[in-house]
């Protein structure tokens, strides 16, 4: 009954997102909000144990459709995150679907899907999986330039043994980066020569707000690291992040922010943005203080779906990001002298 409160709270949660966008735009896939119901069998110590990137294990997704019957589609995956190949029982995957094989089916278009998955199979998997995709939807509250999430309850097969052994998760698919950059007018870059002040300004003070709002570290403009750039117009480049289960608001038992920060835990935050016209970091305050109640509206429809406790939690830490933003003095010390020089 639990997590069928869940499912019912996340599709009526996804209606209203959808509806401020047009559907054409959006891949089928991510089209409905109502979570996909599915099943995936890999040899998991296989696809672990694989350091290499460029190597994918052949594989079979089935996934209910609208008339409550299975379909079927052949992917290829392999795990990613170096992090969590080493600590997590379920490494988070990458899923490479070929185009004749999607065509006509749910995953039309889509060359390239993450599946976030838990890290291991506990009794608080469901609300982690929930905190990281409930930071999706509050940077989609935030700007359009954001990812389409979908949650997905799954079962993992484990065909490494001699018997199967199945895992019934919660999880989530991350749109394609470049559908996501196509929707958005852009594409997909990979630029070494790129710099951190060649940004488009305002998007990557919004980026680096928003970052600090979930206190996430797990992130960098200088080596692209859990970020995607797209070019919207000649000289114009946005980040749109992902990966968010290092971030204070997830607080997941695994994370830890780098030692170099001197950080006492994830949940401390810290500022990483680079230094920018004080007009604009101005604008950008006033911006989400703007954005306040749309982004509780956000939060308050996961009550449903987390833990009484975890709920409290995640409210009072997101006041405790608008206190520093409404003070003079707290703002001043936690963001303005705090900005990188280089």
């Amino acid at each position: 009954m639990y997590r069928k409160l869940t499912f019912l709270l996340i599709a009526v949660q996804g209606f209203a997102i959808l509806a401020v966008a047009q559907k054409s735009d959006i891949p089928p896939l991510f089209q409905d909000g109502k979570p996909l119901t599915a099943r995936l069998n890999y040899a998991m110590s296989k696809v672990k144990d694989s350091k290499d990137d460029t190597t994918y294990f052949s594989s079979v997704l089935a996934y209910k459709n609208e008339k409550d019957g299975w379909d079927s589609l052949a992917i290829q995956l392999r795990a990613r995150g170096e992090f969590r190949r080493k600590h997590c029982f379920f490494p988070p995957l990458r899923l490479k679907i070929k185009k004749n094989d999607a065509k006509e089916t749910l995953f039309a278009g889509n060359k390239s899907l993450k599946l976030v998955v838990p890290c291991m199979y506990a009794k608080n998997s469901h609300d982690l999986i929930m905190k990281e995709y409930l930071c999706y939807q509050i940077y989609k509250a935030v700007t359009p330039y954001s990812f389409n999430t979908r949650l997905v309850d799954i079962t993992l097969a484990n065909m490494s043994g001699k018997q199967t052994k199945t895992y019934p998760v919660l999880a989530f698919f991350i749109e394609d980066d470049d559908l996501m950059a196509k929707r958005l007018n852009g594409k997909v870059i990979d630029s070494i020569n790129l710099r951190p002040y060649q940004f488009h300004d305002t998007s990557a003070i919004r980026h680096d707000f928003f970052e600090y709002m979930i206190a996430n570290t797990d992130w960098s403009a200088t080596f692209f690291h859990n970020i995607k750039i797209i070019q919207t117009a000649p000289k114009k480049y946005i980040a749109v992040p992902y990966d968010f289960d290092m971030a204070g608001l997830v607080n997941a038992p695994y994370s830890v922010a780098d030692e170099s920060l001197n950080l006492m835990s994830v949940r401390e935050r810290l500022y990483r943005g680079f230094c920018r016209n004080d007009g604009l970091t101005e604008f950008m305050r006033a911006e989400y203080i703007r954005l306040e109640p749309k982004i509780v509206e956000v939060i308050n429809r996961f009550e449903s779906s987390l833990d009484p406790k975890e709920f409290a939690g995640i409210k009072k830490y997101m006041d405790e990001f608008f206190t520093i933003l409404k003070d003079d003095k707290k703002f001043k010390q936690g963001i303005i002298q705090k900005c990188r020089k280089n």
